[in-house]
């Protein structure tokens, strides 16, 4: 009996597609990921897959013998029944196939499709989204080498371009909408509530820039206590930030929780307690940890994830240049991948590409 082809897809939204108030319906906590990648399998939907999700995209990344018009509407129908999200328009997704899907992959590794054109911090989250698949025995021939590719790819553009030089990070441009709020950080008292790695760059880029100390919150206390040794600073437990609130003047807030952290009727209770001057909220979570409406309040400014847009928007242009040498790598590396993938043959069926 011949076995059904199986083609490779890319099924995606990001922030180029949708804005955060539908990202964050359907991102997934890194230990929700290995269960969905088996009922992927199990449905039959992909024979390989990996799961990224962050601040700015959840993607989909399979080897499947289910056509691609079907593959794509049963793939959108996974992600809203595991993630609940319903109602939403198909219109934000994206499905790319074949040497499109591999240079969408490529891109994304090499931060050309990021929020900030050349962050960096988006090839370590794309590691450990493949890291978390391998484990998982989720990825097979092609995935593994597309992704060892993909990763050549990304060092080559980081190595031979200068798409990468400059404030290009997510942390670094937080940074630099604060330095602007403030007319310079020097003497601010910052806050990071969680402890995960972009908050970590950004308290790190805030006392590089003149800060005067930072104050890390966590629900683990431990991870508090070694982020605010390694940064110089002081770590509180999670229930007591709100005592700091009146002398800070920066919070940098990135927590997984699945709900607000800060809604507007508590933030006015406690500016009520607080000297008349700014407060800048820059709010890194996706699902979001501050209600949007409390930048309606008096002296306060909030950033999202999607607010960042603004400022990078500055670091694009001087890169146009870069990005063609970065578009003639990675067209190489896809052109390589491809005729390597076609002359060695698939243990479980040929591989289709559209």
């Amino acid at each position: 009996m011949n076995e059904s082809p199986h083609q490779f897809l890319v099924l995606g939204l990001s922030h180029h597609s949708a804005p955060v108030e539908i990202r964050e319906r359907f991102a997934f906590p890194e230990s929700a990921v290995p269960g969905a990648l088996e009922r992927l399998r199990s449905e039959g939907l992909a024979g390989e897959a990996v799961l990224l999700s962050t601040c700015n995209r959840v993607e989909l990344y399979v080897t499947t013998p289910v056509p691609a018009a079907e593959a794509g509407r049963r793939l959108r129908e996974f992600m809203a029944r595991d993630r609940q999200a319903t109602g939403e328009d198909p219109g934000i997704w994206y499905l790319h196939s074949g040497a499109r899907g591999a240079e969408h992959l490529f891109r994304v590794a090499s931060g050309l499709d990021s929020l900030v054109l050349g962050e960096t911090e988006i090839l370590g989250q794309l590691k450990r989204s493949y890291e978390v698949a391998l484990q998982s025995r989720s990825t097979g021939r092609v995935l593994n080498k597309l992704f060892q590719a993909a990763f050549a790819a990304a060092k080559r553009v980081r190595s031979e371009t200068g798409i990468q030089r400059g404030n290009t990070s997510v942390a670094s441009v937080a940074v630099d909408l604060a330095e602007k709020i403030f007319d310079g950080l020097k003497g601010r008292e910052v806050m990071v509530i969680g402890a995960g790695d972009t908050s970590e760059k950004t308290a790190r880029a805030l006392l590089s820039r003149g800060a005067h100390s930072v104050i890390v919150s966590n629900r683990s206390y431990d991870r508090a206590a070694a982020l605010a040794a390694e940064l110089g600073g002081r770590a509180i437990h999670f229930d007591e930030w709100e005592r700091e609130f009146a002398r800070l003047d920066i919070i940098i807030s990135s927590t997984s929780a699945p709900h607000y952290v800060l809604d507007r009727p508590r933030m006015a209770s406690l500016l009520s307690r607080r000297p008349s001057r700014p407060l800048l909220l820059v709010d890194l979570a996706v699902p979001r940890d501050v209600d949007p409406e409390v930048k309606l309040l008096d002296n306060v400014f909030l950033a999202n994830v999607d607010d960042l847009q603004a400022i990078a928007d500055e670091h694009v242009r001087a890169r146009q240049e870069e990005r063609r040498r970065c578009d003639a790598i990675i067209q190489e590396r896809v052109h390589r991948w491809m005729g390597d993938l076609s002359a060695r043959p698939a243990p479980s069926g040929r591989l289709a590409f559209e």
